[in-house]
């Protein structure tokens, strides 16, 4: 809060999804490895095929969390709200886990 009370620009609170990037060998492990990633509900998953043929699969969740906290040196919300915003993000984690 302290840090905030002396802002001077823009703050956001950002909570950042896991993120698991493998390089596979084949187009069906790749492709495997998205069924389990879908199944397991970290349904932002994708596979990547490069110029070069690098397969590459993304595991994302969708667990992300982005809000302005401050706008100019303005806080825009209350102590309790940012709070409220941690034990969000802290339960987004523990879902990642």
């Amino acid at each position: 809060m302290t840090a905030l009370e002396k802002a001077t620009g823009d703050a956001v609170f950002k909570f950042e999804p896991f993120v698991l990037h493998v390089l596979c060998r084949e187009l069906q492990d790749a492709q495997l490895l998205h069924s389990v990633a879908i199944d397991s509900g970290f349904r932002n998953s994708g596979i990547t095929v490069g110029k070069g043929g690098k397969i590459t699969m993304a595991v994302r969740s969708t667990h992300c969390l982005e809000v302005p906290l401050s706008h100019k040196g303005r806080l825009m919300v209350s102590e309790e709200y940012i709070e409220f915003l941690v034990r969000v993000a802290n339960q987004k984690m523990e879902e990642n886990i």
